[in-house]
């Protein structure tokens, strides 16, 4: 049936072609061809392959089309035809544990699976008043995470960070320890060098076991790193219309926003924020808007961010960061010292924490945050010796506990922990804050900090 069906995708619309008229840089125009935008076409090449483009734009009379290969052999007066007006993508149970680039083929040298649904790679999101409210937690595995940010299924997260500070080991130890039903792992713009890496070493044989894996590499076309992040998410789609509990991990939107980029740019629209046309910024929200819960099953997004600069406030980042439901932040500073993994704590949050743990939790995370703000507050006077012991009580428990505040944070990348796990090691380390403070040495006088009133 699969066959018969692929076979009518190719027989029905080919009354439908044109002809190659001019290529400017990355871009095809071709007359008389009236295809719908984001259909596939193909190219002939004379006695070479054809090759196959996506439809982006107009101009006049003229449609634009972007290759999904290099152009070499195209010339004037060849011949293109319509495919596929509508873009879509097979899918099935017998996904899990393969690895396909962004145009849905096998990369893993291992024969096709029967794959019976055909998911449409563009779809609308689900309706606001059709979201079931978050309520159940989403494991991760992460102390740092679990803990103090605890993520919900259904919720949708961002990682930002720099370049090197750790976003793919930290994605690789969440999809081997986290508690989805299924994993579903794009990524976009990578290195060619290090897609074999993430798959053999951060996400390892057990994490690949229940994982789809969808690769564009940074050499492919624009249109084919855009199309790997729509296939993913159709990919989620499905799973979760199937009942079960998704998490998606798209590394990373800024790559993707700079395909678009590309795209846009090559069909005449005009550069507006930074050099981003206008359709990066409405391309974000309609992609990102499609994780989420529904009657069925949920998809957790986890999306990767590379900060321009460590500027978190760079147009992607202040984008993405408006439109998801809470942010990770990780810290290069704290990545050189270190400290894995480089979550900076106090700059994180999590907006469904409040909905899906429980109100002791909220509150022992709460507190670790106040004695860690306290003590970041006054690290430069602890540093080198200004400052005087019994000037404030949090930072006086932040002294006292440093060592252990950074033993639960701290977690080796092949370390799991359980949320209940999780919760015992943070109610004793906020037990630990609550011991006596030794009484202060009497007779000293204190810095200008030790006048202050301790700090409640």
């Amino acid at each position: 049936m699969q066959q018969i069906e692929q076979q009518l995708e190719q027989i029905v619309p080919v009354a439908l072609t044109g002809t190659i008229t001019r290529i400017v840089g990355l871009t095809v125009s071709a007359a008389g061809f009236p295809a719908p935008l984001g259909s596939i076409c193909r190219i002939s090449r004379g006695q070479n392959d054809p090759v196959v483009a996506e439809v982006v734009g107009f101009k006049g009379d003229e449609t634009l089309l972007l290759a999904f290969s290099t152009l070499t052999g195209v010339r004037r007066g060849h011949r293109v035809s319509l495919v596929q007006s509508v873009q879509g993508a097979w899918v099935g149970d017998m996904l899990p544990g393969r690895v396909i680039d962004g145009r849905g083929r096998f990369l893993d040298n291992r024969p096709a699976p029967p794959l019976p649904h055909r998911a449409a790679l563009q779809r609308e999101s689900i309706s606001p008043l059709n979201r079931p409210r978050i309520s159940d937690p989403l494991t991760t595995g992460v102390r740092a995470i679990d803990g103090v940010h605890t993520c919900g299924k259904g919720q949708r997260l961002g990682i930002f960070a720099g370049s090197g500070v750790g976003k793919s080991t930290l994605l690789g130890q969440i999809a081997r320890n986290s508690s989805a039903d299924i994993n579903v792992v794009c990524l976009v713009g990578e290195r060619g060098r290090e897609v074999r890496e993430f798959i053999e070493r951060d996400l390892g044989p057990e994490g690949l076991a229940r994982s789809v894996v969808v690769v564009a590499t940074g050499d492919e076309p624009a249109v084919v790193r855009l199309r790997a992040a729509f296939l993913a998410t159709a990919v989620a789609e499905y799973f979760r219309d199937t009942g079960k509990d998704v998490l998606l991990m798209m590394d990373s939107v800024t790559r993707l926003a700079l395909a678009q980029r590309e795209i846009g740019l090559a069909a005449g629209e005009p550069p507006a924020t930074r050099g981003y046309p206008p359709s990066v910024f409405a391309l974000l929200p309609r992609l990102l808007e499609r994780s989420g819960k529904n009657e069925h099953g949920s998809i957790t997004g986890l999306y990767t961010v590379l900060v321009e600069g460590d500027d978190t406030n760079e147009p992607v980042s202040d984008t993405v960061r408006g439109i998801l439901d809470g942010h990770i932040m990780l810290s290069r500073h704290l990545a050189e010292a270190g400290h894995w993994p480089a979550i900076d704590i106090l700059a994180s949050i999590s907006r469904s924490m409040k909905d899906v743990a429980p109100a002791n939790r909220i509150a022992m995370a709460e507190r670790l945050k106040q004695v860690l703000a306290a003590y970041r507050q006054s690290e430069d006077l602890i540093n080198i010796g200004a400052y005087q012991k019994g000037a404030s009580g949090q930072v006086d428990t932040a002294v006292r506990c440093l060592q252990e505040i950074h033993a639960f944070l701290r977690q080796r990348p092949d370390q799991h922990s359980s949320l209940e796990e999780t919760a015992q090691q943070l109610q004793h380390l906020i037990r630990l804050f609550d011991l006596p403070p030794e009484p202060a040495q009497p007779g000293r006088r204190g810095s200008a900090m030790a006048q202050q009133p301790a700090a409640r």
